[in-house]
């Protein structure tokens, strides 16, 4: 940091006057020993105060920033509490350092430093009417300008572009050639606007994403390197030694300056039982290399490297250059309106016409109609059609040498590929896992097959999203669940996955490079991996069940069925229920940080069993003695292996690394193991018991938490049959606190019985105090929230006058948990006030620390004091105070069921009056200091009284 900056740090001000004295003149200065008393006086550090307090006055003042000392022209002043040789500081340093550093406090004492102004003399006491109102003007000509500048520009936006796309797209997929000429009216027509307006939202956005994609795709084979069969034309050119300069095409020399290196080299240290396909695998792509290979001559070799390098560019000044430009200004609209033109012709009207005249001529046409979703089958149809062209054409360009044709077919191909790859991995894959965990617990329901089908016809869109999420989200916690399985066996056991926390794994990197029927393989694997655990661990425990327990099944998920004598005594509602779900029972579970410790802990636990029982410890979870035994080995063979190889090209390590992603050979942080006898039976034996296990678990996790959440609920309704979403979080609950419990006393227990005692009293309090937040948190604020949302919104809308509104407690309390969350997640995102520091801080004492006092006194008394007048006042008023007034029954009627938004509404204007009162303020201060400021005078920091005092007068104003 430069000297004669304010951010210098001093960290005590004897520091600095230390350093001070240091360059008096008169030498250096001896201080005496700490704690030594001499004749009764102590010395040390008090007499190294008062000895600093002494010499300072000899030091003249000087400023912290240009070190001067000051003038009468240029006064110094001390804005903060910092002393020493950083207490002064003149105006104009001060000024230009704030606004070099944009803040307005000292960054050393973090106090903020404190201006006033400086008025003309001939300022009037109060401004003229005409100043007043000539200000006016000019702020709303000013107001009025920005609005017009950003309405135009919303219109353009939200109005223009979207319709415009809308009615293209229609005009396009029409059919017609009529449509193609009333173009220009349809444009101008004003039916159903809003309709096309969000149907043009949805277009634009897709083709704005298909765009982003695409640019995002050449940066990945820029980058990342084109696959070698399409980099394979240049390297007889590069090879016969010319322009070795030139830097190789698509970004990615390692073919062409080491193109005599082998592609895959052999592992090194193979390791006994580790991946046996990697030789297939690399044995596959050295004869893709082979069939690619051709014998160009020297210069069409130069046309192709010269061709594929305009063609990997891409023009790549301009596309930059357009993805930098595209702002929310008006006039980038006709831009984006082509764009999105060209974008619907190129990747949506021409697959799809391809797709359509296929299955017209294959006769495939009813059938496809028949699935509700002919448009995305027909484009998918086209896009494989499209592939396979592009296929045919690259190989006959690449018979009759055609390299620069070659190459674009390529590149084209490899977007076609990783389009469709991407909607089979993100699409198709999570469908299919979702309609197979339908299928397979439809018994668990009491449902049949021709429901689901009859709930397809009425809701197609509706029900294959809900089925695509299932799906996702048992995909999401697959991965999870691998992801804690690496953490806990050896590394090196779950070779056959692809480790998900690898940092050179790049998935989009294996769809560019990899072939597709690797793909297909790696689909048909998951398809059958992923199937078999949802009967081994759904269909099958339910078929356990029915057997065992024929009353069990099946859970009561319709909430009518059982409540048609009267829906009014239902307890609750099909909102309340998705409510309490997302706004309660998941974030409880999933926010619990001792489950995923728990469950791997039980994975532990599992895995050393199963180990010792089979004599597989060694291959499961590694032989610590060995790895330390083998560790010096392990280094000299790498070693030995670096001094065997040759030393290798510029750019090899590139190639290397993408090769590296295609061989999927093993995990880097491989650990040996000891293999004993009958190895093959033993993991035969290790798989079966893996089976069993999850058999188990499952028959547990299906039964045991809606269990005991029907026996729990049942001492409150008895022999009502309840929604079986309350039992199992019931359930779930009670079990997560029988365990934790359970854990919790033996981690106490090493500690002695008083230690625990002592600790069940702590803890007994705790949750006593727990219980009475939550019962004013979670109970008694949510319902008052719910009732006077009910009263002030919901019943003047959807109860008439004439009739009498019914409040449901249990669903007002419902709503009033999420009115609640909405409520703290907008004031911890708001400005600093009260109700947002009472929240910080009881979320920062948490539940260890409780402190029920402040809670109840800074946070639950004024809410729910709040809330009471609310509620209570209006109530008042329109039954005690209306009635004395002598008015008619339907004027008390409509005073009673209006008299909640009437009051909202006089609450809300005040605020506004409010706001505009203050901005009113803020526009005459800005009148008076555009017309009266000539400057800003520093304000110097009183220590004593602890605010600003005055400052001395300098000669002239500071601009």
């Amino acid at each position: 940091m430069k000297r004669g900056s304010p951010l210098t740090p001093h960290p005590h001000p004897h520091t600095a006057l230390q350093a001070d004295l240091a360059l008096l003149p008169g030498g250096s200065h001896t201080w005496p020993q700490r704690g030594v008393r001499k004749g009764g006086v102590l010395t040390g550090q008090r007499q190294i105060s008062h000895h600093l307090a002494s010499v300072v006055s000899l030091w003249p003042d000087i400023c912290r920033v240009c070190r001067s000392e000051g003038t009468p022209e240029k006064p110094l002043y001390h804005p903060c509490v910092c002393t020493g040789s950083i207490k002064f500081i003149h105006q104009e340093c001060l000024v230009q350092w704030l606004k070099h550093s944009r803040k307005e406090y000292c960054e050393l004492c973090k106090h903020r430093f404190a201006f006033t102004p400086i008025y003309s003399p001939d300022m009037p006491s109060r401004l003229p009417i005409q100043d007043i109102f000539a200000g006016l003007v000019t702020s709303i000509g000013t107001a009025i300008r920005y609005w017009f500048h950003y309405t135009l520009v919303a219109f353009a936006w939200l109005g223009v572009v979207p319709l415009t796309a809308c009615r293209i797209y229609k005009c396009l997929f029409t059919g017609s050639v009529s449509s193609l000429l009333t173009l220009p009216l349809d444009m101008l027509s004003t039916e159903n606007l809003l309709a096309d307006c969000l149907q043009g939202c949805f277009v634009v956005t897709c083709t704005l994403c298909a765009f982003i994609s695409l640019v995002w795709l050449r940066e990945q084979i820029v980058h990342g390197g084109a696959p070698i069969w399409l980099e394979h034309a240049a390297q007889p050119f590069n090879a016969a030694g010319h322009h070795q300069n030139e830097a190789p095409a698509g970004g990615n020399g390692a073919e062409n300056v080491a193109a005599d290196q082998p592609a895959n080299p052999p592992a090194e240290n193979a390791v006994v039982g580790e991946n046996p396909d990697a030789q297939d695998d690399q044995a596959e792509e050295e004869e893709e290399d082979n069939e690619e290979e051709d014998d160009a001559g020297v210069e069409d070799a130069a046309d192709a490297n010269n061709g594929a390098q305009d063609d990997m560019n891409w023009n790549a000044l301009e596309w930059d250059r357009a993805a930098e430009e595209l702002t929310w200004e008006r006039e980038h609209v006709f831009w984006v309106v082509s764009l999105n033109t060209l974008f619907i012709l190129v990747f949506a009207f021409c697959p799809y016409h391809i797709g359509h005249f296929s299955l017209v001529g294959l006769g495939f046409e009813e059938h496809v109609q028949a699935s509700h979703f002919e448009g995305l089958i027909t484009t998918i149809v086209g896009y494989i059609l499209l592939a396979i062209t592009l296929i045919i054409c690259h190989g006959l360009a690449t018979l009759v040498k055609f390299h620069r044709s070659r190459r674009l077919l390529g590149v084209c191909y490899i977007v076609v590929k990783v389009s469709l790859l991407v909607v089979v991995e993100i699409g198709v894959f999570p469908l299919i896992c979702g309609w197979w965990l339908d299928i397979c617990s439809l018994e668990m329901f009491d449902a049949t097959l021709k429901d689901r089908e009859l709930s397809f016809q009425s809701a197609p869109g509706t029900t294959m999203f809900l089925h695509w999420l299932v799906g996702m989200v048992y995909v999401f916690y697959f991965a999870s669940f691998i992801l804690l399985l690496r953490e806990v066996l050896r590394p090196g056991v779950l070779w056959f996955l692809r480790n998900l926390n690898d940092p050179d794994f790049n998935p989009v990197q294996e769809m560019i490079h990899l072939p597709i029927y690797r793909h297909l393989r790696r689909f048909i694997l998951s398809v059958i991996v992923f199937g078999s655990i949802v009967l081994l661990m759904l269909w099958l425990p339910i078929r356990i069940i029915k057997s065992l327990l024929p009353n069990f099944l099946p859970y009561n998920v319709m909430l009518y069925r059982y409540w048609e004598s009267s829906h009014s005594d239902a307890p609750v509602s099909e909102l309340s229920l998705e409510l309490l779900l997302l706004q309660v029972v998941l974030p409880a579970l999933l926010e619990q940080g001792h489950t995923r410790q728990w469950l791997k802990g039980l994975v532990r636990a599992w895995t050393v069993t199963a180990g010792y029982l089979l004599d597989l410890h060694s291959y499961l979870l590694g032989d610590q003695e060995e790895n330390e035994n083998s560790a010096n080995q392990q280094v000299n063979n790498n070693q030995h292996a670096r001094n065997n190889n040759a030393v290798p090209a510029v750019g090899e390590g590139l190639h290397a690394a993408h090769q590296a992603i295609l061989q999927q050979g093993g995990p880097v942080g491989f650990q040996p193991y000891r293999r004993p006898l009958r190895f093959p039976l033993r993991i035969f034996l290790l798989i079966v018991f893996m089976c069993i296990t999850l058999l188990i678990a499952s028959l547990i996790c299906l039964t045991l938490p809606v269990f005991a959440g029907r026996w729990l609920m049942s001492f409150w309704t008895g022999t009502a049959k309840i929604h079986e979403l309350y039992t199992a979080a019931c359930g779930l609950y009670v079990c997560w606190l029988t365990i934790r419990a359970v854990t919790v006393l033996v981690a106490w227990m090493p500690q002695g019985r008083r230690v625990i005692f002592q600790k069940v009293k702590e803890w007994s309090l705790m949750i006593m105090k727990t219980l009475i937040v939550a019962v004013l948190l979670a109970g008694v604020v949510p319902l008052l929230l719910g009732l006077l949302f009910e009263l002030v919104i919901v019943a003047p809308l959807r109860v008439p006058l004439d009739q009498t509104p019914l409040f449901y407690p249990w669903q007002d309390w419902a709503l009033g948990v999420l009115h609640a969350k909405i409520i703290a997640a907008i004031t911890l995102m708001g400005p600093q006030w009260w109700l947002k520091t009472v929240i910080e801080q009881v979320y920062a004492n948490g539940i260890r620390n409780i402190d029920l006092h402040y809670i109840v006194r800074k946070l639950a008394a004024p809410v729910i004091s709040v809330l009471l007048l609310s509620l209570c006042v209006p109530y008042v008023i329109a039954s005690g105070v209306v009635p004395l007034l002598g008015v008619t029954a339907e004027m008390q009627n409509l005073v009673h069921r209006r008299i909640y938004p009437f009051l909202l509404m006089v609450v809300v204007l005040m605020g506004i009056l409010s706001f505009q009162v203050r901005q009113f303020k803020r526009l005459y201060e800005h009148i008076k200091n555009d017309k009266y400021l000539v400057g800003q005078r520093l304000v110097n920091y009183e220590r004593k009284s602890g605010k600003p005092g005055t400052s001395p007068p300098p000669p002239s104003s500071q601009e």
